[in-house]
């Protein structure tokens, strides 16, 4: 019995010590074992390879490893719910991406609310996305593809990597914006959304540049538009849709998100730690080999970007009408 008090007063006198200390001390230590950072899509692809460079830079600056754990399936909705299940304690982050964004609309009955139940720490990577056609196609401008999507309502076929995929909301951005009617064509991935294109079985497809830019520059396909805010550096000659429907904006992006509840002063530190890798002259040119373009935030404004991405994915999703499958 003496034993069992004399515990309870070491725990309550060590929960009174903890509560004493001061926020900033909560970072000054950390971290002081491996960081797990949670991916969902899979070894090799650009989520993966971003985690892995990120996870490499934090490492050697912040002194304890960092380790890529990858949980794929649901369109990262498995590695979602596994991070936001986890202590709140830093040791457990997520690769958050657009996916991510889509999915709070896209699936109805997730054990989990992305917003609500995570916490933003920093952004890391935007790719920007183009809209491509055969060359035969007979439309050869953004403007002239416009005209004729609206002369043919319900009959040029658009594909996509998949339902819910950025490339796919972003062809459902356009028909909302533009008042056109596209038929989407999902693929599961990009390959045989390739190999339609090239035979002109489909009309279009949106992708990432670096997965179009081999066929651009080769004159296999046209590029039409990129969905960027702005022109593609590797692309300055092909205007974004936004120079044609004012405001549209559709990307790839890539982030990181930790356990709601996550002590800030740990937050702080890591988005400190980030954006000063996205400022690296050497990580930034192995983020421009990737296609893609730093996207260094403040947690806050990480957090409004994910509330505007959600918020717009919602609008998009309900009119189109997409469900998971």
């Amino acid at each position: 019995m003496r034993l069992l008090r004399r515990q309870f007063l070491v725990l309550s006198t060590g929960a009174i010590v903890a509560a004493g200390v001061p926020p900033f001390a909560l970072a000054l230590d950390y971290p002081t074992r491996p960081v797990h950072i949670v991916e969902g899509f899979g070894v090799g692809g650009t989520p993966d390879l971003i985690s892995r460079l990120i996870a490499q830079w934090l490492g050697q600056h912040l002194g304890r490893p960092f380790v890529v754990d990858n949980r794929t399936g649901a369109s990262g909705n498995i590695a979602t719910e596994a991070v936001v299940k986890a202590a709140p304690d830093g040791y457990t982050l997520l690769t958050c991406l657009s996916a991510n964004a889509i999915n709070s609309s896209l699936y109805r009955n997730l054990p989990f609310h992305f917003l609500r139940d995570t916490v933003p720490v920093a952004g890391l990577i935007r790719l920007p996305m183009v809209l491509l056609v055969n060359p035969s196609f007979t439309a050869k401008t953004f403007p002239q593809f416009l005209a004729y999507a609206k002369a043919n309502p319900g009959k040029l076929d658009i594909a996509s990597p998949g339902i819910g995929t950025p490339m796919a909301v972003a062809g459902d951005l356009i028909d909302l914006m533009a008042g056109v009617k596209m038929v989407d064509v999902p693929y599961r991935g990009p390959a045989g959304a390739f190999t339609d294109l090239l035979a002109g079985r489909v009309q279009a497809f949106i992708i990432t540049v670096p997965a179009a830019i081999g066929f651009i520059r080769s004159g296999k396909l046209r590029a039409l538009a990129v969905t960027g805010a702005n022109r593609a550096e590797v692309l300055p000659e092909v205007p974004t849709v936004g120079e044609f429907l004012s405001g549209f904006e559709a990307t790839a992006w890539d982030g990181i998100c930790a356990p709601k509840g996550t002590p800030t002063p740990i937050v702080d530190k890591l988005n400190a730690a980030i954006n000063a890798g996205l400022a690296d002259a050497q990580l930034k040119a192995r983020i421009k080999d990737f296609g893609g373009e730093p996207m260094p935030m403040s947690p806050q404004q990480f957090g409004a970007f994910l509330a505007d991405e959600a918020a717009k994915w919602t609008k998009v999703i309900k009119f189109s009408g997409a469900k998971a499958e």
